[in-house]
């Protein structure tokens, strides 16, 4: 065989292993009648997550292989030097949320973009750090239509399972960037029978373990590890709520509901 022939047949061999790897996937079952009326399954949320380990080094290396609990991985990594890496491509589905649901959303991987944080959880994050996660979310929400309210912790979906990014994290900074949400200034004090539960549902979190659901709520708009509301707490949830609608999101990521769960984090 001519060296030409041999060079043809990896270069066929070559493109053909590449149109496998990236074309689309085609049931062979069915005729392939493509259409063009679709689009990629797009994020509705951001979920902010601290790394509880040592270093970039070692969350890099558990963010590729696996930990003692099974694979898992984030979209992005943000170093404490400000440095940013990207693990997974922004329309994949990272392993990052685990169970857990917000607002009507109860499958998060299939429907949020994961933000890992070089933290262990007992300090301040940088200030490099948290300009380069302000940043990162400008990009994100810009690029996909991310409301930019919609900007969460780890543990607001998984209120008793997870308590990342954890009491230290600066919520208010991303507000005053334009991210998350605060209470709002000009509310009006909580009227007689507010009920504080109800404000909690309606901000998006699951209420059903409600001891875990205040820890979670007071580590983000109170900075501390409280399991209790006092008065304070039905201001802050009166003017978090008094202006806003029931959580509710598009169509498609209300379908990712139905999604099966790859390994939890």
């Amino acid at each position: 065989m001519s060296k030409r022939i041999r060079l043809a047949i990896l270069c066929a061999c070559t493109l053909a292993l590449a149109a496998c790897q990236h074309g689309a996937p085609r049931n062979p079952m069915a005729t392939w009648v493509p259409s063009d009326n679709f689009d990629s399954r797009r994020a509705q949320v951001i979920v902010l997550h601290y790394t509880e380990q040592d270093s970039v080094q070692q969350s890099l290396r558990t963010l590729r292989t696996r930990n003692s609990g099974g694979r898992v991985s984030s979209h992005y990594l943000v170093g404490d030097d400000g440095r940013i890496y990207q693990l997974v491509a922004d329309d994949h589905r990272a392993w990052h949320a685990g169970a857990g649901s917000w607002g009507t959303i109860h499958e998060l991987n299939s429907a949020s973009i994961g933000i890992e944080i070089d933290n262990d959880g007992t300090e301040p994050f940088s200030e490099p750090q948290v300009a380069a996660l302000l940043r990162l979310l400008d990009d994100l929400t810009t690029r996909h239509r991310i409301p930019k309210s919609a900007v969460i912790g780890h543990s607001d979906l998984a209120p008793g399972r997870k308590i990342d990014p954890g009491p230290l994290f600066p919520w208010k900074r991303l507000f005053d960037a334009g991210f998350g949400i605060w209470p709002d200034p000009d509310a009006p004090p909580p009227p007689p029978g507010f009920d504080p539960i109800d404000a909690l549902r309606l901000i998006g979190y699951s209420t059903d373990r409600p001891e875990a659901t205040i820890h979670a709520y007071r580590m983000r708009f109170r900075g501390d590890n409280g399991k209790q509301l006092d008065e304070e707490d039905l201001r802050i949830l009166h003017a978090l709520t008094w202006r806003r609608s029931p959580v509710s999101p598009p169509a498609e990521a209300a379908a990712s509901r139905q999604d099966l769960e790859p390994p939890r984090r």
